[in-house]
């Protein structure tokens, strides 16, 4: 289950680093670090999700309950 968490990480943490940037950009915040730091907060708040996502999605394929 932690391979098929990890690759969901890598999904899941490009969207919501890329959405928060581009909210970031949208808000004519064009710093480095407020880019930089917006981009470390989506990659660990994809952290729990990915998770999340990795046990449902694992019980789902192997017939277990949810």
């Amino acid at each position: 289950m932690f391979r098929l968490a990890a690759v969901l990480w890598v999904l899941v943490s490009t969207a919501l680093a890329g959405a928060i940037v581009t909210a970031l950009l949208s808000l004519n915040m064009f710093e480095g670090t407020k880019i930089a730091g917006g981009a470390l907060i989506g990659a660990i708040v994809a952290l729990p999700i990915a998770w999340l996502l990795g046990k449902k999605l694992y019980n789902t394929l192997n017939g277990r309950p949810v």
